[in-house]
This record gives C-alpha cells, sequence and structure tokens, in this order.
C-alpha cells in the first residue's frame, strides 16, 4: 500500500552559524592535507562526524592531546578550557580555532566576572563540551546545575553572577533566575543564549501546527535537540524523534499524512533530505 505523505522539511532547521564556520574550516583543511585532528566530535551528530572522518577527521580527546606534537588540531564550536591552549602551546601543536563567537564572547565574560572575585553560576549540562569551556574559565569554580533542583543541597553565595550555556532554553533560564531571586539571592542575571537557537524555540511551534505527524532529526548527544524536540512535542505531541532515516517505521503513519521534518542546530541539511527521501518511498 502506498501511503502517499505530503513531506515539507523547515527550512529554518539545521547547522548553526558556528557549526557550519567549523566543518567548513575542517573539509577546508582535509581537502589540502587529507587528514586533520580534531578535539572531541565535531558536532553533536553522529552521521555528521561519520562523513567527514571517511574524509579524514580524527576525533581525539584531551588525554591523547597531551601525547600529540606538532601537528593541527581544530577546536570545535563549542570552545575550550584556557588548559588546552597551554598544552597545545607546550607540544607545538598549531590549534584551528572555530569556537563559536557566541560561546568566546560568553568565556571572556565568566572570566572577567571571575577574576574580579565574584561568584559564578552556570546553568549548563554537566560534562557538556561548552560547559566544561565554561568552567575552565574559572579553575573549576564555578558552580553547575542543569536542575534548580541541585541547588537545593548546595550552599550558594548571598550574591552571584548566573550564566547560561548557549543552547539552553532562554524561559527556562530566566524561570530559574525568577525563581532563585524569590529564595533571597542577589543575582545578576547574565543572558548569554545564542538567539539563532533560541529563536528557533519561537518559529518551531507556528512549523509544527501544520503538518499531522513531526519528524525531528537529531543526534542524541545534542543538548540543542533535546530542547527542540520537547518545544516540537509541546505543540504537536505526534511528533518522532530520529538521528537518522533506518529509525523510521511505516507504522507511525497513515494514508495521505502531511508530515514535517525539522531538527537541531547540530542536524545537517543532507541528512533531513535523506528522510524526506526515505518517507517518500511508502
Amino acid at each position: 500500500m502506498e501511503y502517499n505523505l505530503k513531506v515539507t522539511i523547515d527550512q529554518d532547521s539545521g547547522f548553526c552559524f558556528g557549526v557550519v564556520y567549523a566543518i567548513d574550516m575542517a573539509e577546508e583543511i582535509l581537502e589540502e592535507e587529507g587528514y586533520l585532528y580534531c578535539l572531541g566530535d565535531i558536532v553533536h551528530n553522529d552521521e555528521e562526524v561519520i562523513r567527514l572522518k571517511a574524509k579524514g577527521l580524527k576525533i581525539i580527546d584531551n588525554h591523547d592531546l597531551k601525547s600529540l606534537h606538532n601537528e593541527k588540531v581544530l577546536i570545535r564550536a563549542h570552545g575550550e578550557a584556557p588548559e588546552t591552549y597551554k598544552v597545545a602551546l607546550e607540544n607545538n601543536i598549531t590549534l584551528i580555532d572555530a569556537s563559536c563567537p557566541v560561546v568566546l564572547k560568553l568565556q571572556n565574560r565568566i572570566k572577567t566576572t571571575h577574576d574580579a572575585q565574584e561568584p559564578v553560576v552556570i546553568f549548563g549540562k554537566h560534562g557538556h563540551a561548552e560547559v566544561i569551556g565554561l568552567q575552565g574559565q574559572t579553575n573549576n569554580e564555578a558552580v553547575v546545575f542543569q536542575d534548580i533542583a541541585e541547588l537545593d543541597n548546595i550552599e550558594l553565595p548571598k550574591a552571584f553572577t548566573l550564566y547560561s550555556q548557549t543552547t539552553k532554553s532562554t524561559d527556562k533560564f530566566y524561570e530559574i533566575k525568577h525563581e532563585l531571586t524569590d529564595r533571597g539571592y542577589e543575582i545578576k542575571a547574565n543572558d548569554t543564549i545564542c538567539r539563532q537557537v533560541s529563536n528557533r524555540d519561537k518559529e518551531l511551534p507556528k512549523f509544527v501546527k501544520n503538518f499531522d505527524k513531526i519528524v525531528f532529526v537529531s543526534g542524541k548527544k545534542s543538548s540543542n535537540g533535546k530542547v527542540l524536540y520537547e518545544v516540537c512535542r509541546k505543540h504537536n505531541p505526534a511528533t518522532y524523534f530520529i538521528s537518522k532515516p533506518n529509525d523510521l517505521e511505516k507504522a507511525m503513519f497513515n494514508e495521505g499524512d502531511k508530515i514535517g521534518i525539522c531538527g537541531a542546530t547540530s542536524t545537517p541539511m543532507w541528512l533531513m533530505e535523506q528522510v524526506k527521501e526515505h518517507l517518500e518511498t511508502y
């Protein structure tokens, strides 16, 4: 039975400028030199990482970096802690720095606040590459939390500056700020959320309401993917989270369904196009 599905890709989905910049830089060097080291996954999307590995991208971690000498290493959009730059200098490593400008600006603000001896609290995901880089600006002294309940068991200073990982939800950030103010803390809230990301929070609801079903395409490691998936689900409960075309099942759809495809800031457009082609075979 043919389903005759009507499939539309959200043209505002796909890579943010920080990811485009990092991947363009990597591809340029891979074209010239045939290989390039990258500190961590260049983007939180397994399919895109596999594509670039096939071109010669070698993913390493901070431990590997310490034993590497006289090589080029790409720093991805998430940014890095000061320690990484120190190791690179000692090991004669040329850093190709593709840190997102929004992340660099945030790192600089956090460092300035910390240097002024003001306590720093960061709303972000534990262990996330960007958050590790942000914490590094404070000699790992900043308090990091991803859920406000974590702060119940922590003795916070009476006054502090609140920052956020750049890909968090703006609404959630301000909710947390108000909650902490209500608890009696003196807070300077520094909203450093990337507007290219937060604007998708605003645009996606308009997109998803036009369809019977939504297919949200994202890597499982993507923080931004988790946030945007919840936005889609809130405004269209018939939303499916997938990472690749093979995750789809015919049983998810009905004859003549109008289907919208969208994704995270780490989801490549070519992958969403593959998902569309797959759906059109039904």
